[in-house]
């Protein structure tokens, strides 16, 4: 019988616990508020006087901003994210556009008044507010959110957004667990006020409207983005977060400007790498995991801002469903799913810079079938995060671009 070899012992360096990395981020002061808001006043009556020139002089005013499509877009690997080109269409006051172009000018008087009183509006309360407005008002928000897109375009030639503007959603910015400190100030006394996500028992953190000024603090060493809330609510719950030494942001659906935000920083700020988790089909690839790293063709303008250049693709891909046996665990792709997934191969300019998109789309075309995050209950109610992810991080390398 061999002898049983004696365990070597473990230096005294190895037997140490493994040193945790804090990282830090100030808040971003690109200027003081003031400064912010006396810049933004600036560039209203500037495009309010041109208008008033013209007029003045006996011309037809006329406002420029730039052509929000994905025909209107670049994209180029070593920026990141989808560039406008440079196109502008032209909103010249005529007969046929008078209406429009009366609404466009009293948003601008209505972010003007916000802005000098300090105060804001949502989308809902700005399409509200139109209903003085006599014959120019909103007959729907589809019509002012529009409106508002183009009053926004036309001021991100001049490096103001929509939130400069006063203008926030209605919608949460995307909740958020794990190793992380989020440092916010009193809005009154200025007081320091320090969120633990770690520590928000079965709930989580809420991302502002606003995330710039936030001071972070973690010892995570990535961040998964979540599509879903229900797979959040089961990481969260197991506190994979603790077991991965991660930092888990709920999407829910294609992330808002806050999240993408919010996700920037923590890519950008704390030197952390974004991993996407989102369902495998063509929306899930080409609108959420799109949007998040390199932004839209109609929000091109804010793309520079509000997009994830560094994040990748951790799953769910087609080839995850063979690999997982999922087959019978998927859905048909029906037309719409089709229709995405062809465009994309066709004229989206980020999928067509990486090869392996092609390739991972035109299998999943040929598969015919779309696979959710939930499919891997098939394995067991936990199996995607005692199993499927550590998998996957083990070969992070092999993530899509």
């Amino acid at each position: 019988m061999a002898a049983r070899k004696t365990p070597k012992k473990k230096s005294a360096a190895a037997s140490k616990a493994k040193t945790v990395r804090k990282r830090v981020a100030r808040g971003r002061v690109e200027k003081t508020t003031r400064d912010m808001a006396r810049a933004t006043l600036q560039c209203i009556e500037d495009v309010a006087r041109a208008v008033a020139t013209s007029i003045d002089e006996s011309g037809l005013p006329s406002l420029q901003m730039p052509q929000r499509n994905l025909r209107n877009v670049s994209y180029d690997k070593k920026t990141g994210y989808f560039e406008l080109k440079g196109n502008l269409k032209t909103r010249t006051l005529d007969v046929n556009s008078v209406k429009t172009f009366a609404q466009t000018i009293r948003l601008m008087a209505l972010a003007r008044e916000m802005v000098s009183g300090d105060d804001f509006a949502t989308k809902r309360e700005a399409y509200y507010v139109s209903k003085n407005w006599a014959e120019c008002k909103f007959n729907e928000q589809r019509e002012s959110d529009t409106v508002l897109d183009d009053v926004e375009g036309m001021f991100s030639i001049r490096d103001i957004t929509r939130e400069h503007l006063r203008f926030i959603p209605e919608e949460h910015g995307g909740s958020v667990v794990g190793p992380l400190v989020v440092i916010d100030r009193d809005p009154e006394t200025g007081e320091e006020i320090r969120s633990d996500c770690s520590a928000m028992g079965s709930g989580a953190y809420t991302v502002p409207s606003s995330v710039d000024h936030l001071g972070l603090e973690t010892t995570a060493e990535f961040v998964l983005a979540i599509e879903t809330g229900g797979m959040f609510q089961r990481l969260n719950h197991h506190r994979y977060w603790r077991t991965a030494n991660c930092i888990l942001v709920e999407m829910g659906g294609v992330p808002t400007r806050a999240t993408r935000r919010f996700i920037r920083r923590l890519s950008e700020d704390l030197k952390l790498p974004v991993y996407a988790f989102v369902d495998c089909d063509p929306y899930g690839i080409c609108n959420i995991y799109r949007t998040l790293k390199v932004g839209s063709g109609q929000a091109a303008h804010i793309n520079a801002r509000f997009c994830v250049p560094k994040a990748t693709f951790l799953g769910v891909t087609p080839q995850d469903i063979v690999d997982f046996g999922l087959e019978d665990a998927t859905h048909r792709l029906v037309e719409v799913d089709v229709k995405r997934a062809r465009d994309a191969i066709k004229n989206d300019p980020f999928f067509q810079a990486h090869p392996k998109w092609i390739r991972a789309l035109k299998q999943l075309l040929k598969m015919g079938v779309r696979a959710e995050q939930q499919a891997f209950a098939k394995w067991g109610l936990n199996f995607v995060l005692e199993e499927y992810l550590p998998a996957k991080l083990r070969k992070r390398k092999n993530f899509l671009p």
